[in-house]
């Protein structure tokens, strides 16, 4: 059940944002999002992608049933803003990660992460069935905790030394939010 939910990936729309199923027609605006060094140190990626291997993931993508991946586009002017998903499916505990990346420096900072975020959330709760929703986020990455504690992600630990960044020790902060969480207004 939850799988064909994910494989019937729809097209939702908040105010601002479409966010619609991320494909190979993004090729080139994921391409040159994994090209932004602020936004690859906020994930904590440290691989580079051939032009190949980001083809070929998104070629899987569509009708995909362990997972969905938006894209995030902005209504007014169809500017990709770009990536919010659900990936690691555990079916049995109706469970996912939550991960999302904007595309650009000028793109974070403005709500639209939030505004995403909300989205997926209530659809992963409402329509797919899940149950809860996890993530990590490093600790140099306030403007996100931030942005999740919106959505009604809740710290529930903290990986020490997570991560090691420009020679520096970074913890992760372990999130969660339950399908019977009350969601902020």
């Amino acid at each position: 059940m939850i799988e064909r939910r994910l494989r019937e990936q729809p097209t939702l729309r908040t105010p601002r944002l479409r966010l619609e199923q991320l494909g190979p027609q993004h090729l080139d605006d994921v391409l040159t999002s994994l090209g932004d060094s602020e936004a690859m140190r906020l994930t904590g990626t440290r691989e580079s992608f051939t032009d190949e291997q980001v083809r070929a993931h998104l070629d899987r993508l569509p009708a995909a049933d362990d997972r969905a991946d938006f894209a995030i586009i902005r209504a007014s002017d169809g500017a990709f803003l770009g990536e919010v998903v659900l990936n690691d499916l555990e079916v049995d505990d109706r469970a996912m990660n939550y991960r999302i990346a904007l595309a650009a420096s000028e793109h974070r900072g403005q709500g639209y992460g939030t505004e995403a975020g909300r989205a997926v959330v209530e659809w992963a709760f409402a329509v797919v069935g899940l149950h809860r929703i996890s993530l990590e986020v490093y600790s140099f990455n306030a403007g996100a905790q931030r942005s999740y504690e919106k959505i009604g992600f809740r710290v529930e630990g903290r990986a020490r030394h997570a991560l090691r960044w420009d020679d520096e020790w970074v913890d992760a902060i372990l999130m969660g939010l339950l399908s019977d969480d009350p969601l902020p207004g």
